[in-house]
């Protein structure tokens, strides 16, 4: 028998970086094969958010919600919602992307087959977010410019620092969405899981108001969020919010939160893989 060539007996870094463009090659165009849904997701967050600014100019003096900013240290309260929904856009990108991808190739009952392919499990998972990271950005990017000219949104601050600073909690994010898609192999329900979690994470963590107007008895578990700590240094950055703890302090959690979700989610996934394999039902949903 011939030996086969070293590239095809032995996968490489660069095979795992083809397969990964490959994934999201099909993903994005599956995505723009629908272009109404698609458009209609750019502009979902601006319809949800216009009855939020004239709500908000009601009940402010001067163009200044002075109630608003006694909680967060800024009056800008649009730009303080703006900012939370972008970033959770990115947070239910993992989300979604892991989780739901996952679900969807259960029930195509394409799964187990594609598990069959010589790349890792993790990196496929990775590979399934790349494309909603890329159409999150456009449509958040859309939806920035649109909110610029319809309400006059104008940001302010270190931009470069507020970037950097989202990249450990969306690092962490991968890690947790690891662990959520072994839940998914574990329960078999993606639906669920994914709109209770990501409701919970956008109430907790602040996406759409400070986080010290939630009752006494729930504000402890959002401080227990690493993705609290992310929105309020990106504000702080953008808009010189007044912040929850020094931001020092709050990257470094970031960071912490990083390198411990990613080491517990890839592990908590090998796990539960492992047993759905040895129970026979990773196929089944």
């Amino acid at each position: 028998m011939h030996a086969l060539p070293h590239s095809l007996s032995r996968p490489s870094w660069r095979s795992h970086l083809r397969a990964l463009w490959a994934i999201a090659v099909k993903d994005w165009f599956h995505f723009w094969r629908y272009p109404l849904q698609a458009i209609s997701w750019t502009f979902q967050p601006l319809v949800w958010l216009t009855p939020v600014y004239f709500m908000g100019q009601v009940f402010s003096t001067g163009g200044q919600a002075l109630g608003f900013a006694a909680f967060a240290g800024t009056g800008d309260y649009l730009a303080y919602i703006l900012i939370g929904t972008v970033l959770t856009n990115f947070v239910m990108a993992v989300f979604w992307g892991m989780g739901y991808a996952l679900k969807n190739d259960m029930d195509t009952g394409v799964l187990e087959a594609n598990w069959l392919l010589p790349v890792p499990r993790v990196l496929m998972l990775v590979g399934r977010t790349l494309t909603s990271l890329a159409t999150t950005a456009v449509t958040s990017a859309v939806m920035l410019v649109t909110a610029a000219l319809l309400f006059g949104f104008r940001p302010s601050g270190d931009a470069l620092a507020a970037f950097l600073t989202t990249l450990p909690m969306l690092l962490g994010l991968y890690g947790f969405g690891i662990a959520f898609a072994a839940l998914v192999l574990l329960m078999k329900d993606a639906n669920t899981l994914v709109d209770v979690s990501s409701f919970l994470v956008q109430i907790l963590s602040g996406t759409n108001f400070p986080v010290q107007a939630l009752p006494r008895w729930l504000f402890p578990l959002a401080l227990a969020l690493p993705v609290t700590y992310g929105l309020d240094a990106v504000r702080y950055y953008l808009l010189d919010s007044r912040p929850l703890l020094p931001v020092n302090w709050e990257i470094v959690l970031m960071l912490v939160f990083m390198v411990v979700m990613l080491a517990l989610g890839t592990r908590a996934f090998r796990g539960l893989e492992r047993r759905v394999r040895r129970t026979g039902s990773l196929g089944q949903h």
